[in-house]
């Protein structure tokens, strides 16, 4: 990186040190989370509960996740991150601890489903974005915003080989609270990441913005409301994925391991996905990407579920879906910042992933309850691709002018 990435206020080790504790805390937040559909098959077992019932968990999480990011959201715009950040990691902890005691759907659902779910809100892109974003210079942004999505990327990388071995070798408990354990580093990585809170999130001619007018703004512009849609597509196929590629591989007959290295590829490629298309944001139009993103990834899954899984098929499924995977968030944070300005970042940030919420809760529940239904994942997965392929079509056509308030801002001397 060059001296010019990050701002003057600080020096490279500060800037270096605050990213790094928000990396660390977004790493160990997704990866454990993405990694979870990987209990559900034998916890069901044990447990005596269906499929459906653990995927109603997930389906929970992602329904307090989204309702909860654009609380989180505006007490980080207005109050700073550090309160927020170590909250969420304290109850992402308990939530995995629940998990790991669990005798039955219930303690699933509050630990898995509730607890995780609010700790995403507070320990993931929504902040992580508003912290490198007072760190680093506004012509590296998006740039940035791609650099610490890639840490949840190297979460799930790492995660997933560890919680494979152990379900093999210990069970699924003995997984699950080891990733209580590695929670436990998410205290003081938020503490260091948090330090960004000195620096400015916003320009002077937006410091006496209101939340009200910048939701008035949000509401009055087509391109985010279409954004925004899109999102609950994008919501809806990757949490289809996580939560249930391991149940669809095993029912074809595949080795449990193909689940963990199919999610291990996710999240390797997630790295180039973040860093490629963070680079990408900063030259080239980030809708027209975003778009791309989308066609590309329904024809994936197209591809991928109308043929029988092979050990081949579903490596190169896993690195395609991972390097058109987490390159969202990026491009989702600059857009935001490219229309609205940085004031309220986290907040519309935060209600468009709503959107991506309630598409992930339908992706859960819904593929576990038409598998309990027919049997199989085909209706599922046919209704994923017909959606992406739209929600593809329309982000390439969305609005993205800036408002008229950030337009007379960047023609404003300096």
């Amino acid at each position: 990186m060059s001296k010019s990435f990050h701002v003057p206020q600080v020096s490279s080790g500060q800037a270096y040190a605050m990213l790094g504790g928000a990396a660390l805390m977004m790493t160990l937040a997704m990866g454990i989370r993405q990694n979870l559909g990987l209990f559900q098959a034998p916890a069901s077992k044990e447990l005596g509960i269906a499929i459906s019932d653990f995927a109603l968990a997930i389906s929970v999480q992602q329904v307090a996740w989204g309702l909860s990011q654009p609380i989180a959201g505006v007490f980080a715009d207005k109050h700073g991150t550090r309160w927020v950040a170590l909250i969420g990691s304290a109850m992402f902890i308990l939530g995995i601890w629940l998990t790991a005691t669990a005798q039955g759907a219930l303690p699933i659902i509050l630990g898995a489903g509730v607890l995780i779910g609010i700790a995403l809100a507070c320990t993931t892109s929504g902040i992580t974005a508003n912290i490198a974003a007072r760190v680093v210079e506004p012509g590296r942004r998006t740039l940035a915003f791609g650099i610490v999505s890639a840490a949840g990327s190297v979460g799930t990388m790492l995660t997933a080989p560890i919680a494979a071995y152990l379900l093999t070798t210990d069970g699924w408990r003995a997984a699950a609270w080891s990733f209580v354990i590695l929670a436990l580093a998410m205290i003081p990585a938020a503490w260091v990441g948090s330090r960004a809170d000195k620096l400015p999130n916003s320009l002077p001619t937006d410091r006496d913005l209101t939340l009200m007018v910048a939701l008035d703004e949000a509401r009055r512009h087509t391109g985010y409301v279409v954004m925004s849609i899109a999102f609950f597509v994008c919501g809806l196929q990757l949490v289809f994925l996580t939560t249930h590629l391991p149940t669809y591989l095993a029912q074809c007959g595949m080795d449990a391991s193909y689940s963990a290295v199919a999610l291990m590829l996710i999240g390797g490629f997630n790295i180039l996905s973040s860093w490629l298309f963070g680079w990408l944001g900063d030259k080239y139009p980030k809708r027209l990407l975003l778009g791309a993103i989308y066609l590309l990834r329904s024809l994936a899954l197209l591809l991928f579920f109308m043929f029988p899984p092979t050990p081949l098929s579903v490596i190169l499924f896993g690195a395609a879906m991972g390097t058109l995977w987490l390159g969202v968030i990026p491009l989702v944070n600059g857009l935001v910042v490219q229309i609205f300005g940085l004031r309220f970042l986290s907040t519309l940030t935060g209600i468009a992933f709503l959107s991506h919420q309630a598409g992930s809760f339908l992706g859960a529940w819904g593929g576990g309850y038409l598998f309990d239904l027919m049997g199989s994942y085909d209706l599922a997965w046919k209704i994923g691709v017909l959606i992406g392929l739209i929600a593809g079509t329309m982000q390439l056509l969305m609005n993205d002018r800036p408002t008229d308030r950030v337009l007379a801002a960047q023609a404003s001397p300096a």
